[in-house]
């Protein structure tokens, strides 16, 4: 077979190719028995990660939560920059290496939002726990706005590669800053080292304004990219010499 007959998969390295595979074949499941916000969703309710004194969260869900998806969409989007910049900074550190680049920036990610988590839980009751509530209706004794967030926080979970995700782009854009990329709907290609910075504002920004209906875990893709920042400088990583 010559090469241009080769699979644009051929060139994937192990990791990534792995992280592909798991991913696609966690979220066969959640197709299957996940119903979605009118429930029940017995997958999401068991491998993603709910707030460390909810009474459904679990020690496991520390890592599983990032194998789970909540919808084409949402593992499109995070499969697809997995492929599309996972390969060259899994060259660039080597494999092992970036196993453990990839899953601290994912646990580090949920830790932070647990952390953004105990503090909106402390602002509300005065505690970082609470005991949980046998009715939905006893969240209310918190005001009707502070009580609803109060009730998602115990009983929301949060799922997706997203935190890992920034942890990674945060890399390309370190060892790769003048690489230059296209953006969807920006006709003229952009260098990583504006581009990557600028999507690290804008979940700051959202995480923040915290809109009606966003359901996003915005503070974790936040804590992934600080993980994935700090990870580069610990590390002393650098671009390759080999590499034009």
């Amino acid at each position: 077979m010559n090469g241009y007959n080769q699979s644009p998969f051929a060139n994937i390295p192990p990791v990534v190719k792995n992280l592909l595979i798991i991913n696609i074949i966690c979220f066969i499941p959640v197709l299957m028995f996940d119903k979605g916000p009118a429930g029940p969703n017995p997958i999401s309710d068991n491998f993603g990660l709910f707030y460390f004194n909810s009474p459904n969260f679990k020690v496991w869900q520390i890592i599983t939560y990032m194998f789970v998806h909540g919808g084409f969409a949402h593992i499109f989007f995070n499969m697809f920059a997995l492929f599309s910049f996972g390969p060259i900074v899994e060259y660039s550190m080597g494999s092992k290496k970036f196993f453990n680049f990839y899953f601290i920036c994912g646990i580090g990610a949920i830790l932070f939002q647990m952390l953004i988590q105990a503090y909106e839980v402390h602002a509300i009751t005065g505690a970082f726990t609470i005991d949980h509530p046998k009715l939905d209706e006893s969240y209310l004794a918190f005001g009707q706005e502070q009580g609803s967030k109060l009730y998602g926080i115990y009983h929301s979970s949060i799922v997706g590669a997203s935190g890992a995700i920034f942890g990674l782009l945060i890399a390309f854009g370190m060892l790769f800053p003048n690489m230059e990329l296209m953006i969807m709907f920006i006709p003229v290609p952009i260098k990583a080292k504006y581009i990557i910075p600028v999507y690290v504002v804008v979940e700051l920004f959202l995480g923040f304004q915290q809109f009606a209906g966003d359901s996003v875990a915005h503070f974790a893709h936040i804590g992934g990219a600080i993980l994935g920042f700090i990870m580069v400088k610990i590390w002393r990583l650098q671009r390759p010499n080999n590499f034009y």
